[in-house]
């Protein structure tokens, strides 16, 4: 780190500070949580009358370990839809537990539950079910206060285009660009580009966008273009340890978003390959810039990133 010319901040998305169970930053948790059932006593606490505009956000986040037991269980919020994720397998009562008390609550604020479980309890096997309700097509959710449109898509594949975790991540990184400390942004591993829209939204003069997925930078390019942000983005569907020289040469920039997948199959192995993007983050990142280091992992907590 010491060899590193520039300021890194690194932010895990599974550690405390990104469990909007806990920090009352999201509209539909904004009550402490107590009793045997957290995850219950989370849904209790929902508040779909608020007139705020934040309809996209984690209800529950038991992946940042906070709460023994639960460590297995996420609940999302994409107005109009919940969806119930589990990291290992679950019984069919439990799941109609808390189907039961998410339709209680929104009976009792005149809504229809909308619900999706998804159980991602193998890797390269998960299976994902609308339990009630229905989905929108088009799906779109905002954040910001409602400046942040994300086109999302619940139930075609194992990620829905936004990743709820990183909400804190975004918002840090446009509130920089609206400051002015930041102009340029290199958003590595950018799935569909959340952070960018963020950043272009903030007033940021250039994002660059780099992923392997073409699939996924295509519902990329769309976020920018209901964003109205289009032109101050760029795509790139390029291997990232193949592409170094031509980041360099679109360089430097004021900060460089690294949120890489854990684990995927062929291209990126946290464990060790994070370690050599680290590396070269000295010839992207411009003098007194920043680094957001992100990673979804549990299991690999802010030390492990820092000892990298």
């Amino acid at each position: 780190w010491e060899r590193i010319a520039c300021s890194i901040l690194a932010l895990v998305a599974t550690v405390h500070c990104f469990s909007a169970d806990t920090t009352g930053r999201q509209a539909l948790s904004a009550h402490p949580i107590a009793g045997n059932d957290v995850l219950a006593q989370a849904i209790e606490s929902i508040d779909l009358t608020s007139t705020s505009h934040v309809d996209a956000c984690r209800v529950f986040h038991g992946r940042g370990g906070l709460h023994e037991g639960y460590e297995h269980l996420t609940l999302d919020y994409f107005r109009p839809v919940f969806l119930l994720t589990s990291f290992k397998h679950v019984s069919d009562d439990e799941v109609s537990s808390y189907q039961a008390a998410l339709e209680e609550k929104c009976h009792s604020q005149g809504q229809l539950l909308n619900l999706v479980y998804q159980c991602r309890a193998q890797t390269g096997n998960t299976t994902t079910t609308v339990l009630v309700g229905e989905i929108p097509n088009p799906h779109i959710v905002t954040e910001s206060n409602g400046a942040n449109k994300y086109i999302v898509q619940l139930g075609k594949h194992q990620n829905h285009g936004l990743f709820l975790d990183m909400a804190n991540g975004r918002s840090w990184l446009e509130s920089k660009c609206k400051s002015g400390d930041f102009s340029s942004v290199l958003n590595l591993f950018s799935y569909t580009c959340a952070f960018s829209v963020a950043a272009c939204n903030g007033g940021a003069d250039l994002v660059v966008n780099l992923d392997m997925s073409k699939g996924a930078l295509k519902v990329g390019q769309r976020n920018h273009e209901i964003n109205g942000v289009a032109k101050r983005a760029k795509f790139l569907s390029h291997n990232l340890f193949k592409s170094w020289g031509k980041l360099k040469r679109l360089g430097p920039f004021d900060c460089v978003v690294v949120d890489p997948p854990s684990y995927q199959k062929g291209s990126f192995v946290a464990e060790k390959d994070y370690v050599k993007v680290i590396r070269r983050l000295p010839s992207l990142v411009a003098p007194n810039g920043c680094a957001l280091l992100c990673l979804n992992a549990p299991e690999l907590d802010t030390v492990w990133l820092k000892s990298q």
